[in-house]
């Protein structure tokens, strides 16, 4: 399973910047959907309206048309060279897809363009997730040179790549530091419940897990990852339970349903 996490500024956040003046229709809230071919018609006649940029990127993604999604976003970047935004959308894009290496090489556009914190903690964690290195120097840098304020990232990026290269005892130091500095920052919780399941310290991974989900009570992760750890300490039911949980708060958790899916058929089995 990959365990997605990400600081990319949203798709979905709404671009307010005007662009080229009155000829950009105003979209509102009330604002009917448009259809992907309305979509295109209007971006071929407002080509410089960024709203209308991002709805069909949005639309494209919503149908899971990632192909005609990434086209579009990298012609609109390549023309518009200055705007590390729409490089970060293409590097979300590219993730989502499962181009990790084309992801990288976005990112580290939108870096060249505008190096702010959030682009570097974006690639430190693509990179831990890849096991490459860099994720390390990334981490560094942000301790070193960038706000203080993405401390925390920097902790979790080492975390998350000892996690990655099974090295959990020092990604639990890690994680540790992370969560001194933010007590709410969920994904240290579950990569630290994940390296004390690996370390086979599965109450103690049930501890932190409990933690976490007690904080956001809609962590779905945190309880699929609680599920996992009630089923090495064979309690069936609370494992059953944290499965439902996890799919309470997410549906389209697929992980969790074939796990409760499993457990439920073991269970009626017997």
């Amino acid at each position: 399973m990959q365990r997605l996490y990400f600081t990319f500024i949203l798709i979905l956040s709404i671009l307010i910047t005007a662009c080229n003046g009155d000829e950009t229709p105003q979209i509102t809230e009330d604002t009917p959907a448009k259809s992907i071919s309305d979509l295109e018609k209007a971006v071929k006649h407002y080509p410089d309206s960024a709203v209308l940029v991002q709805d069909l990127i949005q639309a494209y993604r919503n149908e899971g048309n990632y192909d005609s999604a990434i086209s579009f976003t990298k012609r609109i970047a390549n023309r518009d060279t200055a705007n590390a935004y729409l490089w970060n959308i293409l590097a979300t894009l590219y993730y989502e897809n499962g181009d990790t290496l084309h992801t990288v090489d976005a990112l580290e556009h939108a870096i060249a363009i505008y190096p702010v914190p959030e682009y570097y903690v974006a690639l430190g964690t693509v990179f831990a997730e890849m096991r490459n290195k860099n994720a390390l120097s990334i981490a560094d840098l942000l301790l070193d040179r960038l706000s203080e304020k993405n401390y925390d990232d920097a902790y979790f990026i080492k975390g998350l790549y000892y996690n990655y290269i099974s090295a959990p005892q020092k990604a639990i130091t890690m994680l540790d530091s992370c969560l001194a500095l933010n007590y709410t920052y969920m994904y240290a919780y579950r990569e630290k419940g994940i390296a004390l399941y690996d370390l086979k310290k599965y109450r103690e991974a049930v501890s932190v897990l409990k933690r976490a989900v007690t904080l956001q009570n809609n962590f779905d992760e945190g309880y699929f990852w609680m599920g996992r750890v009630y089923e090495k300490l064979n309690l069936k039911d609370s494992a059953i339970e944290a499965y439902q949980n996890a799919l309470l708060y997410d549906k389209n958790y697929v992980e969790a349903r074939r796990a409760l899916d499993n457990l439920t058929k073991s269970q009626q089995s017997k």
